[in-house]
């Protein structure tokens, strides 16, 4: 069997051994597979760009940001073409998934290969959405890193993002194990950090996936105020008095918002403040030119902009817009063709009042719903609802409803259409919030197509890495429904549970909806309470029932786990035995949720620490799947420390 690179590009290169390896797989005494370059072969597997096939491009807006996928092959080969070299290795995924094989969640462990033939394949889809994919957050270790940027890809996505420059605070999330005692913490430097960045760097290139870079941080890092430790705090952090001047005025001081230098504003009405800003983006745009998106967010927070007489003039999405444009200059002197992101999220919700971009080809547009309910999905039309007027530093005026995110984009856009995407938190905290997440991967379902309804290109997940517990389905979900808006909810369903569980995937379906039904992600997204008074709403003795049977839906799919733990296939055995850790996982949420809902809030709390220890003997086995750091973060805000609770976090 004989593979021929058309197009001479390393990501067809890359694209050409990964059909040789997986073609091997499914046919391990098939021979030998050849690969070379051979732009006039006309028979075996021919791989390349569309344009080098003569095959009609016009259906993409732009060939270098947007999927086309073109199969055309018989049992011997045939083509296997995309837009750009990107499409070309997705198109290679997208034939070995047609011939059976699947990437249930990230590493070997993960990968469904059959054993059999390849057949016939006629296959031609543009990606309904441009933006297909995810951004670092959570707990990383780096071996997961790699793993899930070689998942992107397989399973049809496009975009990997890296937050800051250097991403020390996620990373130390995972290698300090501060949420789990059962392991010794394993302390690490920045430097390997920013080489662990540029080694995720190279991954990305390698498959010609878009890197969008950076996000917070610009606020601080020009002033020489070091974000790297993220959102810890620092109150004994001694400013400068040339970083002072610079730093945003609250209550009177200019000092860094709570100690967290990635939480603190400038001085925005300050020219001299944003000529340093847009100096110091555009000679990281200069030394880092491998990225494809630059994302110019502000300060992370809210009630922190300055309140210094000049600032209060304008909104804060006034002066955003300033620096933007400021910025564009000196990108276009500098000839660099560098894509900006600008993002509507906290006090920048609201749009500008009086400025307007002046380079739109430069800019893409990103929402950030963070305040949003889980509990229900993103409409296709927003309600016309009145929105509340921007207040400076005004506590309790984000917005609650999807419908008034989409109102606040639209009025956005109305000062300035450009190309946008969502920036979305499914797999940051509200995961958690559905153990049986049946229900809540028909609510990304439905996000998807709500947002692609509203004139969204697509979305780019904050969230963790480790989003497989207990297996990838809500990760399948997203990825399927992103390249094809128009796809069936219940056949993925089918689809996925089917590969990863075999003759026992209708039992499987029917215990996660069962677990899913007995939480109800209405009363742990907080929209079901009897009682008004208590903050938040979980005093609910009339769903003590429900949650106690939890321990009766486990004991039900208990036997049939242990009779399937050993799979035909490694991905099938995994996802068994995910499962039946799973089973001690519900029981002990619970246990706990029953407590809650009497309102016994320490002994829920009590409960809920020992059962972090307990759980965390785990953490090795399952950490590629499981993010305890993350788990935490969500469940401690409704169990621990209710008061910091609100519907998006």
């Amino acid at each position: 069997m004989n593979i021929f690179k058309i197009t001479s590009h390393p990501v067809v290169d890359f694209a050409a051994e990964e059909l040789k390896k997986y073609l091997w797989m499914m046919m391990p005494e098939g021979g030998a597979i050849s690969v070379a370059y051979a732009p006039e072969a006309k028979e075996g597997f021919r791989l390349g760009l569309m344009s080098d096939f003569d095959i009609d491009t016009s259906e993409a807006e732009d060939l270098t940001l947007d999927d086309i996928l073109h199969i055309d092959t018989d049992e011997k080969g045939g083509i296997i073409a995309g837009s750009n070299p990107r499409s070309v290795l997705l198109a290679v995924y997208r034939y070995l998934f047609l011939n059976g094989c699947r990437w249930l969640f990230p590493g070997i462990d993960g990968e469904y290969i059959p054993v059999q033939d390849v057949k016939p394949t006629k296959y031609h889809k543009m990606a309904d959405c441009r933006y297909r994919g995810q951004c670092n957050e959570g707990a990383e270790f780096q071996q997961n890193m790699m793993e899930t940027i070689d998942f992107t890809p397989k399973i049809g996505m496009n975009v990997y993002m890296l937050e800051f420059d250097n991403p020390k605070y996620y990373y130390d999330c995972y290698y300090t194990h501060k949420r789990n005692p059962n392991r010794e913490p394993e302390p690490i430097n920045a430097a390997t950090v920013k080489q662990w960045k540029r080694q995720c760097e190279a991954e990305i290139a390698k498959r010609g996936l878009q890197f969008h870079d950076m996000g917070h941080g610009w606020t601080a890092e020009p002033f020489g105020i070091s974000s790297t430790d993220g959102w810890k705090a620092d109150e004994n952090l001694e400013l400068s008095e040339e970083a002072r001047q610079y730093v945003a005025m609250i209550d009177g001081e200019r000092k860094l918002y709570g100690g967290v230098a990635l939480n603190t504003q400038f001085c925005m009405s300050n020219p001299e403040a944003r000529a340093i800003v847009s100096k110091y983006i555009v000679e990281y745009a200069r030394m880092h030119q491998n990225v494809d998106y630059l994302h110019v967010w502000l300060a992370d927070a809210t009630h922190n902009h300055c309140e210094c007489d000049a600032c209060r003039k304008k909104i804060p999405s006034d002066w955003y817009v300033m620096l933007l444009n400021e910025i564009d200059e000196r990108l276009t002197a500098a000839d660099l063709a560098t894509r900006i992101v600008f993002i509507c999220y906290t006090d920048t919700t609201w749009a500008p009042l009086t400025e307007r971009l002046k380079n739109r080809d430069r800019f893409s547009f990103m929402l950030a719903a963070i305040s949003r309910s889980y509990a229900e999905p993103v409409p296709t039309t927003p309600k016309n609802i009145p929105l509340k007027p921007f207040v400076l530093n005004a506590r309790g005026a984000m917005p609650q409803t999807v419908d008034e995110y989409l109102l606040h984009a639209q009025k956005w856009q109305e000062c300035g259409r450009c190309p946008s995407m969502v920036y979305e938190y499914h797999f940051w905290l509200p995961q958690y919030r559905d153990p049986g997440m049946m229900d809540f991967s028909k609510v990304i379902y439905d996000d998807i197509r709500g947002y692609k309804a509203n004139g969204f290109g697509g979305l780019i997940e904050d969230g963790s890495q480790r989003s497989y517990f207990p297996n990838g389905f809500n990760y399948y979900v997203y990825a399927s429904t992103l390249f094809d808006t128009n796809v069936d909810y219940e056949e993925l369903k089918k689809d996925y549970f089917t590969h990863a569980y075999g003759e026992i995937a209708e039992d499987v379906i029917k215990y996660l909806t069962d677990i899913s039904k007995a939480f109800d992600i209405n009363y742990l997204m907080v929209r079901a309470s009897s009682s008004s008074t208590y903050r938040p709403q979980f005093y609910r003795p009339e769903h003590v029932p429900s949650l106690q049977s939890v321990h009766d839906i486990t004991a039900r799919i208990a036997p049939v786990l242990e009779a399937h733990k050993n799979m035909p296939y490694r991905a099938q055995t995994v996802a068994v035995r995910l499962l039946q850790k799973h089973l001690e996982y519900c029981n002990s949420l619970a246990d706990i949720w029953v407590l809650k809902a009497q309102g016994k809030d320490q002994e829920a709390v009590a409960a809920y620490e020992a059962f972090l220890e307990s759980f965390g003997k785990y953490e090795v086995e399952i950490q590629t799947y499981f993010d305890q750091y993350m788990f935490h973060a969500s469940m401690s805000r409704l169990i621990v420390k209710p008061e910091t609770f609100y519907s998006g976090s």
